[in-house]
């Protein structure tokens, strides 16, 4: 007689827990339409979901497969500090502006696909803004800028 032991899983259960992780993977984080201004001025908006937790910084853009001009992402972080991404598991190319607590942009650098070198902010930032690699050029965005970021 064979005494092997066998598991059996309620396939109900199994899609109960199918569908609660779709849910959880599909579920979007907030938006903003967040201004780059130089000398008062607005040069472009960027549409923007809000990463606040480290949850959601840490799976910021991870295996998205298009993101278009103009959309983005903002990573908010409780205090100043030297910020460092990489893109493991991230397909799209990037560029990022690491900014002050006050809004300035003091960094932008492009990051490539699933490059798991770190990118590091040249000095104490707040915030990092990620967009589609070429976007902030082409809006004509440059370090010393301002966003004008809504913490709230």
């Amino acid at each position: 007689m064979n005494s092997e032991n066998k598991i059996r899983i309620n396939p109900c259960f199994l899609f109960i827990i199918f569908c609660f992780l779709i849910s959880c993977s599909t579920q979007k984080i907030s938006l903003q339409e967040i201004p780059i201004e130089r000398d008062g001025n607005v040069i472009t908006v960027v549409k923007a979901e809000i990463a606040r937790t480290a949850e959601e910084r840490s799976q910021g853009l991870m295996y998205r497969t298009e993101l278009s001009d103009g959309e983005g992402m903002l990573f908010i972080f409780e205090r100043d500090e030297i910020l460092s991404f990489w893109m493991k598991n991230t397909y799209i190319p990037l560029s990022i502006a690491f900014i002050t607590f006050d809004g300035r942009i003091i960094d932008i650098k492009n990051m490539f696909p699933n490059d798991e070198s770190s990118v590091i902010s040249s000095r104490s930032a707040r915030y990092a803004l990620e967009v589609p690699q070429g976007w902030f050029s082409r809006a004509g965005v440059k370090e010393g800028d301002v966003v004008k970021i809504n913490a709230e």
